[in-house]
This record gives structure tokens, sequence and C-alpha cells, in this order.
């Protein structure tokens, strides 16, 4: 697939990017280049080739999921000036 001049323009103007005449036409070369590339790529046979997630074969090290800090929630609460059932009340904002 290859894309006009013609074609660039219109893309261009439903972007509302103002292409000068070289600027369109060093576009529709960058573009065929992009678009041969992509050609390219799908013609390769991929059956049998799993999916990956990543290019490299690499696992994150992980932490344990351990409780770090106590809870000071009383605290917190205590200098709040409005709390009910353990959580803090604000005024309402909208309507």
């Amino acid at each position: 697939m290859s894309l006009t001049l013609e074609q660039v323009r219109r893309v261009a103007h439903l972007a509302r990017i103002d292409l000068s005449e070289s600027e369109a036409a060093a576009t529709v070369i960058e573009l065929n280049g992009i678009l041969g590339l992509i050609e390219q790529m799908q013609a390769v046979d991929t059956a049998g080739v799993e999916p990956m997630a990543h290019a490299q074969d690499v696992s994150q090290r992980l932490r344990e999921d351990v409780v770090s800090e106590a809870n000071r929630r009383v605290d917190y609460q205590a200098v709040s000036p409005d709390v009910e059932a353990g959580l803090f009340l604000v005024p309402k904002v909208i309507e």
C-alpha cells in the first residue's frame, strides 16, 4: 500500500495541518517508507510463534508484601474537625 500526494494533502487538511508542496512531497516519501516497512513485517511467517509480553525474557524481583508502618488512624483522626465511623467527613462540594 502506498499513499498518493492527494491523500496526504487530504489527511493534512482533516488534521488542520498546513503543509507546503515540498513538505507534502517529503511526507509522502516518509509515510510510504513506513508503510513499506510495515508490509515487510507483515510478510514474515509467524505461525507457531507464541505472543510475548516483553521483548526480553525478564521477570521483576518482588518484595514481600508485609506491613511496615503502624496503624495510626486514631492519631490522624484525633485532629480532624469531623469524623464518623472511622471516616473523615468533608463539606459537600457539589449539590
